[in-house]
């Protein structure tokens, strides 16, 4: 582990915004672990959470373009937006005592080069790999578009686990990419050669989809089981979720070690070139794999239960999530929650601020008003966005 995450929770002291969203300038000192952010619908609490999202890898809570990012002058929407950025001051603090230590400055912002790439700055310098920001930071999030987790395609549950995945486990990234990156690279030389199609090639990118698949299903296999086993939150007020991962290689890896599975995957794809080239897709690999998820203790699907169950399940496991990561890594990472309440009845409400309470992560809520979360006033601070400014205000 690295040494970024052995002396104590991040917690987010300064955030500065330039020409981003809906921000033209943005100077945000949120002066407290629990900070609530209210406003309007439009008024830029989402984009605010999105920014802070982006100060680790990945696409952020909206997975959204960068080219989409950069804020467009009112009067001239149609022009090309200049670039944005986002700059985060971060500092150090003892679980224990409270006491504050070394800062880290963390800023990303569109490529000077390309409109659709992003840099990092790690303490105003290039760092040497984006796994190098994972290793200081992590951030976990709560959005309402993820309610929509259990109607949509599998595709965005298996987004969705692997940013759990890649919050514990960065490294998770790479074994992904590379599995696409080949499987993209088999797909387009069996639509171009067919059966004409070099043995040889199409082995070698095999025998990396094999590699990376089984690489992957064994690190979201290990999430699950993990989150599984974490204790119940909220005294029950929290559903507790059972995941698993449905797929053809997770099954065989219930009974085979990895390498007996990686064997008969590689022989698989070999066998089903042409039933692959005429589909048009690989059908046997990880991007295949999807979340199944339930309510343990009727196991009912997630997708049969109510809006508000569906709701606290999600609860449930992003809050599990956290306390992993806090577990593993040695600190908390900022926990985002996108309109958290909505949805919630006032047991639940109440349980989810019992629980942000009383854990050490730095949270940042949002929601259309602040009289919602008034039980948390003693020990948060608030704040209400107006014409793209945050000013500090009471809770109800």
């Amino acid at each position: 582990m690295s040494e970024a995450g052995t002396t104590g929770a991040l917690r987010l002291t300064r955030l500065r915004l330039t020409r981003f969203r809906n921000y033209a300038t943005l100077d945000f000192q949120p002066g407290a672990r629990i900070c609530v952010i209210f406003g309007a619908n439009g008024s830029g609490k989402t984009n605010l959470l999105e920014a802070i999202s982006l100060l680790v890898p990945g696409r952020g809570l909206r997975g959204a373009r960068f080219a989409d990012l950069a804020r467009r002058d009112a009067a001239a929407p149609a022009a090309s937006p200049s670039g944005w950025g986002v700059h985060a001051t971060l500092r150090r603090a003892n679980a224990d005592t409270g006491a504050t230590g070394d800062t880290v400055e963390i800023a990303t912002g569109s490529a000077p080069d390309a409109a659709d790439r992003r840099v990092f700055r790690l303490n105003g310098t290039p760092p040497r790999s984006q796994a190098e920001i994972a290793a200081h930071l992590s951030v976990v999030w709560l959005t309402p578009a993820m309610e929509r987790l259990f109607q949509e395609p599998a595709a965005g549950r298996r987004r969705f686990l692997d940013r759990l995945v890649f919050a514990l486990e960065p490294g998770h990234a790479r074994e992904i990419a590379a599995h696409d990156a080949a499987q993209g690279a088999r797909n387009r030389l069996l639509a171009e050669a067919g059966a004409r199609a070099d043995p040889s090639w199409l082995a070698g990118l095999e025998d990396a989809i094999a590699r990376h698949a089984v690489a992957a299903s064994v690190a979201r296999r290990g999430l699950i089981a993990a989150l599984n086993g974490a204790p119940a939150l909220g005294d029950g007020a929290f559903p507790r979720a059972q995941l698993a991962l449905d797929c053809a290689i997770s099954t065989a890896l219930e009974t085979q070690p990895a390498i007996a599975v990686e064997d008969d995957l590689r022989r698989a794809l070999a066998a089903g070139r042409a039933r692959d080239a005429a589909a048009g897709t690989a059908l046997l690999g990880a991007q295949r794999a999807d979340l199944a998820m339930a309510d343990a203790a009727s196991a009912t699907p997630a997708r049969l239960c109510s809006t508000g169950q569906q709701k606290a399940l999600l609860i449930g496991v992003i809050l599990a999530h956290a306390g992993l990561i806090a577990a593993r890594r040695g600190q908390a990472p900022l926990l985002l929650l996108d309109e958290p309440a909505v949805h919630l009845d006032p047991a639940r409400r109440a349980a989810l601020f019992a629980a942000l309470a009383a854990g050490d992560a730095q949270v940042l809520l949002t929601g259309t008003d602040g009289e919602i979360f008034r039980p948390l006033a003693a020990i948060a601070r608030g704040f209400v966005l107006e014409q793209g400014q945050a000013q500090a205000a009471d809770l109800g």
